[in-house]
């Protein structure tokens, strides 16, 4: 587990919830149902930005909720005051302990439209309950991990700082969103507390308010070169990058920097013509001796901007990236919902299912698990087949899908393998996972979407990934729709 730090003044988030969640639990207990074992899935509809995929993450973060649910004296007695609860639910409440069993796909994993990212199973009471935190937690941290993964796709290699603080909504947006961004792949972030939080690099030099401090642009480059030889990193655009940035960069690099018997690391850009900049920048570097000093930029990118740039011929070694990674500028929004999908009484498990003339908002019924199936040839993943809780796939024989809604559009695997995505998070209320750090998570994201078809990769118009369902829950959704139509069709007149 990562290092918890309060920035909330004191308080736990079990109040963080809307309050319908609240009025829903008192009709429960006063109903007699709250311990009816309800089924609820967390997932999303469409991939922000048209893209491919969707990178998990906010797991962590949800485990901390979870083990902390408590309700205090103070939140009691709000409750009360607002006269419409019964003593007894303030009761229950007083007395809480969270008893749901939960699963999740880990976090770094490559996700897909209506795939169940979170279920949880419990008495109806919580299970309800938890729906707030469990959205806006996975929702905000997968939404930034995504778009961190496509900018740091558009860079091709080059590493991508996250520079986003100051612009992100929220000191919590600023945090989560640094932790989030370096499981898209981000290598660092600027955000101080995101390393003390979640030992994650924290990086940074000077703004242009050094520069502008001293008498000269030369004079303020020495003096930093003089406080920091072996991390000499220059903000050559105060004034004009060209005439006088890099001029006075290269100076300092040759009087104070080499002759002390360091190497200076590198210069930034934050404004103007990237990519003119950049490769002048080079130019006059690489001519005066400095090939192995970087070239660094910043200044409102994303992910277009820096595919852009490169085409173009950009000669820049690192990109930070801010306002358009930590708010997800191009779509804000993760559409993630939490839907019940089942019921269960004396063990048996029914099947609930919610129908809307949407065809995208007519939810898949069950408990269910996710099998990722891989290619043995080429160790690619080649599909996703969302089956009921019991459904065991026999690697040994071919298996046939097909694609829910155009069901005649089928394929047949022999030569496969497979891996279930979801893992246990919590059983009866009790942790049983243990979180990896998020640079290990990190990791494993690289991982795993390095074994997606590079086809689904593309920034623009990416191959849809196959998302299907078995035969047996394909049944099971067919036969409570159909049973639902017939009861709608019935003449009542």
């Amino acid at each position: 587990m990562e290092r918890v730090i309060d920035v909330r003044n004191g308080r736990n988030l079990t109040m963080l919830a809307d309050f319908y969640e609240l009025t829903m639990g008192n009709g429960y207990l006063e109903n007699g149902v709250e311990e009816t074992i309800a089924y609820f899935d967390m997932y999303f509809r469409r991939v922000p930005d048209g893209g491919g995929f969707c990178v998990m993450a906010g797991v962590d973060q949800l485990i901390e909720y979870l083990e902390n649910l408590t309700f205090t004296k103070e939140d009691i007695a709000y409750l009360r005051g607002k006269k419409t609860f019964s003593e007894g639910f303030l009761n229950y409440l007083e007395n809480f302990e969270f008893k749901c069993d939960v699963w999740a796909v880990p976090e770094g994993t490559p996700v897909f439209p209506n795939e169940p990212l979170v279920t949880v199973r419990g008495p109806i009471i919580q299970a309800q309950f938890v729906e707030t935190m469990i959205l806006l937690t996975v929702n905000h941290q997968t939404l930034i991990a995504t778009k961190s993964n496509r900018i740091v796709r558009a860079a091709d290699g080059r590493a991508v700082l996250e520079f986003g603080s100051r612009r992100a909504q929220g000191y919590d947006g600023a945090i989560y969103g640094s932790r989030a961004a370096i499981v898209g792949g981000c290598t660092s972030s600027a955000n101080t507390l995101a390393e003390i939080m979640f030992n994650v690099p924290a990086t940074g030099t000077m703004a242009h308010s050094w520069v502008q401090l001293f008498d000269s642009e030369y004079e303020a480059f020495r003096r930093w070169a003089e406080v920091y030889p072996d991390n000499c990193s220059l903000l050559v655009d105060t004034f004009n990058v060209l005439k006088s940035g890099i001029p006075n960069a290269i100076r300092v690099f040759d009087e104070y920097v080499v002759p002390n018997g360091h190497r200076p690391r590198s210069i930034r850009i934050d404004s103007g013509d990237i990519a003119y900049l950049t490769k002048e920048s080079r130019r006059m570097l690489d001519e005066a001796g400095y090939e192995d000093v970087k070239i660094i930029v910043s200044n409102s990118l994303d992910e277009y901007i820096i595919k852009d740039v490169l085409a173009q011929g950009a000669q820049i070694d690192i990109f930070g990236v801010g306002e358009r990674l930590i708010t997800a500028k191009s779509e804000p929004v993760f559409g993630g919902v939490y839907k019940l999908v089942a019921v269960e009484k004396e063990g048996v498990v029914i099947p609930k299912i919610k129908i809307s003339e949407n065809q995208e908002k007519i939810t898949t019924p069950h408990f269910k698990k996710i099998y990722r199936i891989y290619s043995k040839k080429s160790d690619l993943a080649v599909a996703d087949l969302i089956c009921e809780h019991d459904e065991v796939l026999d690697t040994t024989q071919p298996l046939t899908i097909f694609d829910p809604t155009y069901t005649w559009k089928r394929r047949t695997f022999t030569e496969y393998y497979v891996k279930e995505l979801q893992r246990q998070i919590f059983k009866n209320g009790k942790l049983v996972y243990n979180s990896p750090t998020v640079l290990e998570i990190r990791d494993y994201a690289k991982k795993e979407i390095s074994q997606l078809w590079p086809e689904v990769l593309r920034l623009e118009y990416p191959h849809n990934f196959y998302v299907d369902l078995s035969q047996k829950l394909w049944d099971t959704r067919q036969n409570l729709l159909i049973e639902q139509s017939q009861e709608y069709a019935k003449d009542k007149y």
